[in-house]
């Protein structure tokens, strides 16, 4: 009798914690609608704009760095949250993406420095894995890991465009 009350009571606990489970924000976002980097071919080797021309408004420049085939450094968008501002650079090697540098993270308070330091090694790491922006959220930091995404895939769009 014993055994049967414990086992439909874990039933009732899994089943509650199935019905309750909510999805991240992150993999709410619209990140995945580009495929990852190692499916898209290497574009060209220059995909900065002239020397002294004006980059177009609301755009981040790009940078590049080296030949078609080595590795460029490529600056996605500015994102914010409401814990602040997350921006990132990727660096890509032909398919593959072999660093990701985040530029700007949540500062502004000592809690948010806290965590973006936690968090950024760890959503480095994620993307390496990933080869893309479809990257697992952080917890206690899923704004800024939403945030990391969203710049990741701004930069890898431009990658492909």
């Amino acid at each position: 009798m014993r055994r049967s009350a414990a086992a439909l009571g874990l039933t009732l606990i899994g089943l509650w914690l199935i019905l309750t489970f909510k999805s991240s924000p992150a993999s709410r976002l619209a990140i995945n609608a580009v495929p990852p980097i190692s499916t898209v071919p290497a574009g060209p080797a220059n995909t900065s704009p002239a020397p002294g021309a004006a980059p177009p408004p609301g755009s981040n420049p790009t940078t590049t760095v080296g030949p078609t085939s080595g590795p460029r450094t490529i600056t996605g968008g500015l994102f914010s949250n409401r814990y602040g501002d997350v921006q990132v650079a990727v660096v890509v090697s032909g398919n593959q993406i072999i660093d990701v540098k985040a530029l700007k993270l949540p500062s502004d308070r000592a809690r948010s420095r806290d965590i973006s330091d936690q968090a950024a090694p760890l959503l480095h790491d994620e993307v390496i894995q990933a080869q893309s922006a479809q990257i697992d959220t952080i917890g206690g930091a899923t704004y800024t890991s939403a945030s990391y995404a969203q710049s990741l895939q701004s930069a890898l769009d431009k990658v492909h465009g």
